[in-house]
């Protein structure tokens, strides 16, 4: 069921402090309906060629974009890039007729793993694939896999993510996998997130198959795109988005970029407001909209959701109930965050750093989670966590954590598929 709800975790706030507050948006997709045809797609898959995608993972990676091109039919283009040190367009974007298709798979059987890894010229020239044929109707998406450090070309890590910025901008997302141990996957995740799509963690090369599957299926599912949330705040308050989506704005207008959503498609976001000092007794509020593209909101018929607050003495706001369902999804936030950290410090031989970062969220979460077992469950995740990254880890499990962590700030399941429904 479509729907745009909005939930605080407290309603009271201080008349003579910056008082914080979180706010809980719940979002849930419209879903597929037969009078609507799906959009089509532009996709570009670009492979990885390296020398160290041998051992059968490129095989893999091509029998991946086989099945996926078998999903595509007349209405969508494609096109196949592959690089190493080299950047070859192996198919230029092409409308996806079953002839196209199996010429393709024709052509990429050809390809052999080699050389070094220049990611930024791969993605760039698989994205310019994308680019020349724009739809302005459909999704506009490259697809780069690595099982590598980009080690030539561009390299710097906030470059690359700027550049996946502007391409998005341009009309160009951009999703990525990492396959097995080898490959930066702060990097990758940068990129995605920048770039307006998903992080896939491929730890075994078997999966490589299920997650272009799954990533292509997708895209096959989008009926929102360029989806955002409006938050129109009282005079004064401060909006910040914990969630990890960009977030844009001036004055009390502030726009956070939802991207494309599938079909029943459930979205958590979470906001931190900070309150001006106010009138005891008075009232200031916020007002929640969504809209996309296509209309597909409106069209499902939802309306503003709406919050107020009230600037109330000490006491009040000392014995003022909390709303758990707020306070968990702020948890699952910065424990996430947490983690990422703690991951990052652990491989830079920071142990002692990862540890305190995972014991301060923890310490955090315990001073209100009182009895909620969900609160509690998180804090004993971190506090076991924190032991483990206080010593030297394997770097697949470093990857794991990761991608878990990712996972569930973005509300997506364990193996990185949206979750649907409520």
């Amino acid at each position: 069921m479509t729907r745009l709800s909005a939930h605080a975790d407290r309603r009271l706030i201080r008349p003579n402090s910056r008082s914080q507050r979180f706010v809980l948006a719940e979002v849930t997709a419209p879903p597929a309906t037969r009078t609507l045809d799906r959009v089509p797609v532009n996709l570009a898959f670009v492979l990885d060629r390296s020398g160290s995608m041998s051992n059968g993972k490129l095989d893999l990676a091509r029998r991946a974009v086989e099945e996926a091109l078998g999903r595509l039919d007349g209405r969508d283009r494609f096109s196949i890039v592959v690089y190493d040190d080299v950047v070859d367009v192996v198919v230029e974007s092409t409308p996806a007729s079953a002839e196209a298709r199996r010429n393709a798979v024709d052509r990429l059987a050809q390809v052999t793993p080699r050389g070094s890894t220049n990611l930024a010229d791969g993605w760039f020239r698989g994205c310019e694939q994308v680019a020349t044929h724009l739809s302005g109707e459909g999704v506009d998406r490259a697809l780069l896999l690595t099982d590598g450090l980009a080690n030539v070309g561009i390299t710097d890590p906030a470059e690359l993510a700027r550049h996946a910025g502007e391409l998005r901008a341009r009309g160009v997302s951009t999703t990525t996998f990492g396959v097995g141990t080898g490959f930066d996957e702060a990097l990758l995740q940068s990129m995605a997130d920048a770039g307006g799509g998903h992080f896939y963690y491929i730890a075994d090369a078997v999966q490589i198959r299920d997650h272009i599957a799954s990533e292509v299926g997708e895209t096959l599912e989008v009926v929102a795109r360029d989806v955002e949330l409006e938050i129109l705040a009282g005079e004064g308050v401060a909006v910040e988005a914990v969630s990890p989506h960009p977030i844009s704005g001036r004055g009390s207008r502030s726009v956070i970029a939802l991207g494309e959503l599938v079909a029943d498609q459930a979205l958590d976001v979470v906001l931190r407001l900070t309150f001006p000092y106010g009138e005891l007794g008075r009232e200031t509020g916020m007002i929640v909209r969504i809209a996309d593209r296509d209309g597909a909101f409106g069209a499902a018929g939802i309306g503003d959701a709406r919050l107020t607050w009230t600037w109330a003495d000490d006491a009040a706001n000392d014995a003022q109930r909390r709303d758990p369902e707020v306070d968990r999804a702020v948890a699952r936030q910065f424990a996430a965050r947490a983690r990422q950290e703690a991951v990052r410090l652990n491989r830079a031989g920071e142990y002692g750093q990862a540890r305190h970062i995972l014991d301060a969220t923890s310490k955090r979460i315990r001073a209100y989670a009182g009895r909620d077992q969900e609160l509690r469950a998180i804090v004993g995740e971190l506090e076991a966590e924190g032991h483990d990254l206080a010593r030297p880890m394997q770097p697949q499990l470093l990857k794991e954590m990761h991608f878990a962590s990712a996972n569930m700030a973005r509300c997506r399941d364990a193996t990185g598929r949206s979750i649907k429904g409520r």
